[in-house]
C-alpha cells in the first residue's frame, strides 16, 4: 500500500473532520506542512503520527492498516496465504457466530478478543492487532471488493471488551455499511439450530486465482482452494443466509444493541 493512498485517506478523514492542515497539525502537535507532505505522500507517516491522528480523527484503524513497511507479527502458517487471497478477491462472504469479523473490527475489539488467547504477551497482541488492522486496506484499494457479512446475533450480545468497546464496535459495523460494497445481515437468536452452528468461515472469489475457503476451529484453521470443499461451504452459507433478517432490519437491531449497550 503506497503512501500516497494513506495520504488520500487522512485528506479525507481531515475534511470530514471539518479541521484546516494548520488545525490538524495544532491537535498532533505538528507542522501545517507536514501534514501536507504526508497527505501528498510526500512523506512517510510515524506510527506515532498515525495513532494520534486516529485517536484526533475518530478512526478505528483505518491509517494504521496503511502504514507503509510496518513490521507486523507472522501470521500461523495454516493462515498466511489467506491475506493474499483477500487482496485478489472481486467478493469475499463471510459467517461468523461468534464474533465481528476481522475486517469489520475497532482496534480496541480485536485488542480485546486476541488477549483472551491463552498464554499470549502484550507484545504479540499489539502485533496481531496490528496485523489485522492491515488485513483491512483491502477497502482502501481503487476496486475494493464487494463484501457480504453474515453475523448471528451472538456476535452483538457478547460484550466483548465491555460495554465501551462493543457500542464503538457497533457504530463501526454501521459506518462501515455506509459503503455501497459492504453489507452485513444478522441471523436472530430465535432461529434456533442452524447450518451455522460448527464454526466461522469465509469464501473468496477472485478473476485471477481459484475460489478460495478459510476454515476456523478451536486449534488449527485451513484455507483451501478444493472445489468440493469450495462447493460444500458455499452451499451452507447460502443455508445460513436464508435465517437472516435483511439489510435494513439488521442494521436496526445493530443500533437497538448498541444503545442499550450506552445506557448500562
Amino acid at each position: 500500500m503506497t503512501t500516497e493512498v494513506y495520504g488520500e485517506v487522512l485528506k479525507k478523514a481531515r475534511n470530514a473532520a471539518g479541521l484546516s492542515q494548520t488545525a490538524l497539525g495544532d491537535l498532533l502537535s505538528c507542522s501545517e506542512s507536514l501534514v501536507g507532505l504526508i497527505e501528498r505522500g510526500k512523506r512517510r507517516p510515524s506510527k506515532k503520527f498515525t495513532l494520534a491522528a486516529e485517536a484526533v480523527l475518530g478512526l478505528n484503524g483505518e491509517l494504521f492498516g496503511l502504514l507503509p513497511n510496518t513490521t507486523v507479527m507472522s501470521t500461523p502458517k495454516w493462515f498466511s496465504e489467506w491475506p493474499k487471497v483477500e487482496e485478489k478477491a472481486h467478493t469475499i462472504r463471510t459467517w461468523q457466530p461468534l464474533v465481528v469479523p476481522g475486517l469489520l473490527q475497532t482496534a480496541r475489539y480485536a485488542r480485546a478478543i486476541l488477549s483472551a488467547e491463552p498464554g499470549v504477551t502484550e507484545q504479540w497482541i499489539e502485533a496481531a492487532v496490528e496485523t489485522r488492522l492491515r488485513r483491512q486496506s483491502v477497502f482502501e484499494r481503487e476496486s475494493p471488493p464487494m463484501y457480504w457479512a453474515l453475523l448471528d446475533e451472538c456476535a452483538l450480545l457478547r460484550p466483548v471488551g465491555g460495554k465501551e468497546v462493543m457500542r464503538e464496535q457497533l457504530e463501526h459495523l454501521l459506518k462501515m455499511t455506509e459503503r455501497p460494497n459492504i453489507s452485513f445481515q444478522v441471523v436472530p437468536l430465535e432461529v434456533g439450530a442452524t447450518a451455522g452452528l460448527l464454526g466461522g468461515f469465509a469464501l473468496a472469489q477472485s478473476d485471477d486465482i481459484p475460489d478460495h475457503i478459510s476454515l476456523e476451529d478451536a486449534a488449527l484453521g485451513s484455507v483451501s482452494a478444493h472445489e468440493d470443499t469450495v462447493r460444500r461451504v458455499s452451499v451452507r452459507y447460502d443455508a445460513i443466509h436464508k435465517w437472516a433478517h435483511p439489510l435494513h432490519m439488521s442494521q436496526r437491531l445493530v443500533r437497538e444493541v448498541a444503545a442499550k449497550y450506552e445506557d448500562q
